[in-house]
């Protein structure tokens, strides 16, 4: 299992990561090694522009939603040097990046996916 897989358990867990991605592909949004906050997302709300960490044809990716396709509950994901690597389901969504290098991302606060609540007990 490689780093960005890890991230997407960690994800799909409800936490909240930090990470230092490697590459150029996402430059200048992310460059190599700028630290990213990840959370959680809600892919209902993601919209073209946003970085989300997704799955892909089995690669997890940190790169662009390029496109929406809301019916089929899918995004289309890219890197920052248009090439598409292809469309994903809402569920290989695993987080919007929140922060690079503690700068926010605008409008990624919104696109958080809510907590699970805990299940109530005995009444």
């Amino acid at each position: 299992m490689g780093m960005l897989d890890a991230q997407a358990e960690r994800l799909g867990r409800g936490e909240t990561v930090e990470f230092r991605p490697t590459g150029t592909s996402m430059a200048p949004l992310v460059n190599s090694r700028q630290r990213v906050r990840v959370a959680p997302a809600d892919p209902a709300l993601l919209e073209p522009g946003d970085i989300v960490l997704a799955r892909v044809a089995g690669t997890v990716y940190l790169h662009l939603v390029s496109a929406v396709d809301r019916p089929r509950r899918r995004v289309q994901i890219s890197n920052n040097r248009g090439h598409v690597n292809g469309w994903t389901g809402h569920d290989r969504v695993f987080g919007i990046c929140v922060a690079v290098d503690d700068t926010p991302r605008p409008g990624a606060a919104g696109k958080l996916r809510a907590a699970k609540a805990d299940s109530p007990g005995p009444g």
